[in-house]
Formats: C-alpha cells, structure tokens, sequence
C-alpha cells in the first residue's frame, strides 16, 4: 500500500467515525425502533381489583402476587380496598400464569406490637389459600378475606 492509498484508509477511517459520532444517538434509536418495543422481560398484563374482608373493603394493607418461576408482584391496598400490581416498574402488572396471593395488613404499634387488620394466614402466599390463575388483563379482580368468626387483634 502506498502513501496515497494510505492517507485515503485513514480519512475513510475518520469520516466513518464522524459519521457514526453524528448520527450514533439517531442511529441507535432507528435501530432500537427497528427491533421493537420489547424490554426483554416476561410478558405482563394489567391487574387491578379490590380486596374485601367479610364483605367490606379492607381499608389498608399491601397485596402481592407470586408465580411459579417468575417475578413476583405487588401493590398498595389503598383506603376503598382498591389496588394496582406492578412487576418491574409503574403499574406493569403481572406475568400470566397461576399467581399464590399474600395480603398482609398490620400496623406496628411498638418493638413488641402489631395490630392485624385480616388473618395472619392471608399475610403469608404459601398458607393464604388464595390461587389466581391470570391469562389476560383484569380490571376487575376480586379478593375475598374472611375473619371466619375472628375480629382484628393486637399481638
């Protein structure tokens, strides 16, 4: 290679990097469009419901919804019962599939105080009971506590 096929390899070197510098933000945005929306996690869908204990909305608590292999998810029980699953970030709601559900709704009063607002059982997945198999979005999904002759209490 001689000097002249040389100097034009090095100033084909820096235009492709000029260019590649110019239009990298928009180069990879076209290419990010062009592969698609993805974000590489499991596919999720809405979930949203109401949780009641007797028949009336549980009035505060967390809610959080686990499957078998997968991430779980979870959200804040609001004061009409009402709650909204997030898996990753913001309302992304939940993998399909079947989901164990833990509710847990205490308050600490002191080191050695919590008042319960449901059942303890209802507060751990693996004894609560509560199966939902999700296969599509819910706005709508109801859970059902029950105190079964109980009442809240402090411990």
């Amino acid at each position: 290679m001689d000097v002249k096929d040389q100097s034009r390899g090095q100033s084909l070197r820096s235009v492709r990097r000029r260019w590649l510098a110019q239009t990298g933000v928009a180069g990879l945005a076209l290419l990010l469009n062009a592969v698609g929306c993805g974000d590489g996690r499991p596919t999720r869908v809405a979930v949203s419901g109401t949780v009641t204990i007797d028949g009336k909305p549980l009035t505060h608590g967390n809610i959080k919804f686990v499957p078998t292999g997968a991430r779980p998810s979870a959200g804040k029980i609001d004061e009409n019962g009402h709650f909204t699953l997030t898996c990753y970030d913001g309302d992304d709601g939940v993998v399909l599939g079947k989901h164990r559900v833990a509710v847990s709704a205490s308050k600490i009063l002191s080191e050695s105080k919590i008042q319960w607002f449901a059942p303890k059982k209802y507060a751990d997945f693996r004894a609560s009971g509560l199966e939902y198999d999700i296969t599509e979005p819910n706005d709508d999904l109801r859970i059902e506590l029950t105190w079964d002759g109980g009442k809240p209490f402090v411990e």
